[in-house]
Order: structure tokens, then C-alpha cells, then sequence
């Protein structure tokens, strides 16, 4: 975790606020702020101004807010985690079946994490409520040449 992380992530907790609040006052997804919290998105300077006075932080964070992150912060390679590992295990098991399932619906492609939007969201059940994840990405076919 880098330390600018460590920063927003304290002081969110501090704060007492939640993601959804966060995404509320910048008019953004939560999981969009929380991925911009773990420096896996890019802010604007008026995002990231609007964070930083949310969270009661210095505008010193402003320019690392609106730095290019490096995309991926998943170490060791497989994950230890609990709850990041079972999607690492969801990957394993359906992987290989969600990628034919798409290459039949569309042909040989791949679905963007760029044009890309996702959603969590609590769904309740006598049996113990569920989560919910739409993954909703552009299909980018491969090109020949």
C-alpha cells in the first residue's frame, strides 16, 4: 500500500466517512473512489481538491491525487487476502468458461477494463444477504492484418 494510501484510507476512517459519501460529494461511484483512494485511478484537479477537502487533508495531496497510478497492486501474485483471493478462485474456476462464453456471444475478443464500468451492491436473502457484482465492458474484438 503506498503511503498516499495510507493517508486517504486514515483519514476517511477518521472522518467517519463511507465511500458512497465520498462518491456523493464527487458526484462519482463509489468503487470509482475507492479505487482512486488505492491510487488505481486518476483524479482531476477539482476531484481532487474536492476529496482532499472532504477528507480534511492538506491540498499537498491534490498533485499525487491526479498522478497516472501504476495499474495493479495485487502482491504476492496470488493473494493472500481472503476476500481478494476468492476472486482470484472465481478466475480459476470460471475463468476459462466466462472467456468462451463471451468469444461465442462475440467473437475472438476481450472485454475492456478501460470502457468499463462495475457495480456492487447488497442483494438481501433469508439465507444471509448476497453481493452482487455487474461488470458491464466494452467488447474489443482482435483485429487482423
Amino acid at each position: 500500500m503506498s503511503d498516499l494510501t495510507q493517508i486517504l484510507l486514515t483519514a476517511k476512517q477518521e472522518k467517519g466517512l463511507t465511500f458512497a459519501q465520498l462518491g456523493q460529494e464527487l458526484g462519482r461511484d463509489p468503487l470509482w473512489v475507492a479505487s482512486l483512494l488505492h491510487r488505481q485511478a486518476t483524479a482531476s484537479a477539482q476531484e481532487a481538491e474536492q476529496l482532499a477537502t472532504a477528507l480534511g487533508l492538506d491540498l499537498s495531496v491534490v498533485k499525487g491525487l491526479m498522478a497516472y497510478p501504476v495499474k495493479g497492486s495485487l502482491n504476492p501474485v496470488i493473494p493472500t487476502d481472503p476476500l481478494i483471493y476468492r476472486f482470484y478462485e472465481i478466475m480459476q474456476v470460471y475463468g476459462m468458461p466466462l472467456k468462451d462464453l463471451i468469444q461465442e456471444e462475440f467473437g475472438d475478443g476481450i472485454m475492456s477494463a478501460i470502457d468499463f464500468e462495475m457495480a456492487v451492491e447488497r442483494v438481501e436473502d433469508p439465507k444471509g444477504d448476497r453481493v452482487k457484482i455487474t461488470m458491464n465492458g466494452k467488447f474489443l474484438p482482435y483485429k487482423k492484418w
